[in-house]
């Protein structure tokens, strides 16, 4: 597939709230205002996963028409041992969510869990609490540093842009039972910003993995843009983008999540093996998901725009399968 590179800033939707036609293609930096008007299929959320050489760390902030539903996730690596923390918003009630990714505060509370983002031209800092965990973490912005920004139309009045930034150096502390740890050497942040208007029921795949000390990390996703003319796929080395505009073809074995999973195209073959799997399962009637989110070890290849072939060994990451209905 072409897909249309965007350079300049743009809004997601028209005044009348349908999806802006020349809101339709990728960028380098975040380009999008998401200019959503009014309640019914909106969608907004900022998910920062956070890997260190011991945790690894989720923190999703999150307004999904009937709730918004916080939560936090930790996961000690050498034991396998998780703490979860999960929090309900009824109608989202308080929530800010900014219009530009990287730009501006957001900021939720509910059921226990307590949230803080706020998002500047030089990084972003994270502060979070909730049970027995609490964090604040720095995510500082390189100059010149790329993510991967798409919008994807199912049609003028269903479509979703996300901004998957890959390759973030972070540092700060994570307290867990009383006893801190400290995150820097060896870790790294992704980011997932979405904001969109969504069909009620929905599947995707999502891999996220990189490697600090090489400066190589991939992002790849399946399912949910498979026929729209656009992809949130991507090789990154040395804080460069290299966009892979290819449906992907994703198998594993879904009655054992642990098992390797295999990701092909044109530019890529990667091979995941996971190390643990995380079950998350939401049931609020009208609002429902589960997700099988396996965190392991890359192995494989990606080619970047001028056809270099770049090993993906030693990359350390994420795949999962989610549906929901919302």
């Amino acid at each position: 597939m072409t897909e249309r590179e965007i350079t300049s800033p743009v809004d997601l939707c028209l005044p009348d709230g349908t999806l802006n036609p020349d809101a339709v293609g990728w960028t380098r930096t975040p380009l999008h205002r998401a200019n959503l008007r009014g309640w019914g299929r909106a969608k907004r959320w900022e998910y920062w996963g956070v890997v260190t050489p011991t945790h690894i760390i989720g923190i999703v902030a999150s307004t999904l028409d009937y709730a918004g539903v916080p939560s936090l996730y930790v996961l000690e690596r050498a034991t396998g041992r998780e703490w979860t923390e999960d929090g309900i918003v009824p109608l989202g009630r308080g929530i800010e969510m900014p219009e530009v990714s990287g730009a501006g505060l957001v900021v939720t509370t509910g059921g226990g869990v307590w949230i803080r983002i706020d998002q500047g031209s030089s990084g972003t800092a994270i502060s979070a609490s909730a049970g027995d965990i609490s964090l604040d973490l720095d995510v500082p912005l390189d100059p010149g540093h790329e993510s991967l920004g798409v919008v994807v139309p199912w049609s003028a009045k269903r479509f979703q842009y996300t901004v998957k930034d890959v390759a973030r150096r972070v540092s700060g502390t994570l307290t867990l039972d009383g006893q801190t740890y400290q995150v820097g050497e060896g870790s790294f942040a992704v980011l997932d910003h979405g904001r969109g208007k969504w069909p009620y029921s929905m599947t995707w795949n999502w891999a996220a993995a990189y490697d600090p000390a090489r400066r190589v990390g991939i992002q790849l996703g399946g399912k949910w843009t498979d026929g729209t003319g656009s992809t949130e796929n991507a090789l990154f080395v040395d804080g460069r983008l290299h966009k892979i505009s290819d449906d992907l073809q994703w198998s594993y074995d879904r009655s054992d999540w642990l098992k390797p999973w295999h990701v092909l195209g044109e530019r890529i073959d990667a091979t995941f093996r996971p190390f643990h799997e995380r079950v998350s399962k939401t049931d609020l009637l009208v609002l429902a998901g589960e997700t099988h989110q396996c965190f392991g070890h890359f192995t494989g290849w990606a080619t970047t725009d001028d056809g270099e072939r770049v090993s993906l060994d030693g990359l350390v990451g994420w795949a999962e399968e989610a549906h929901n209905r919302w």
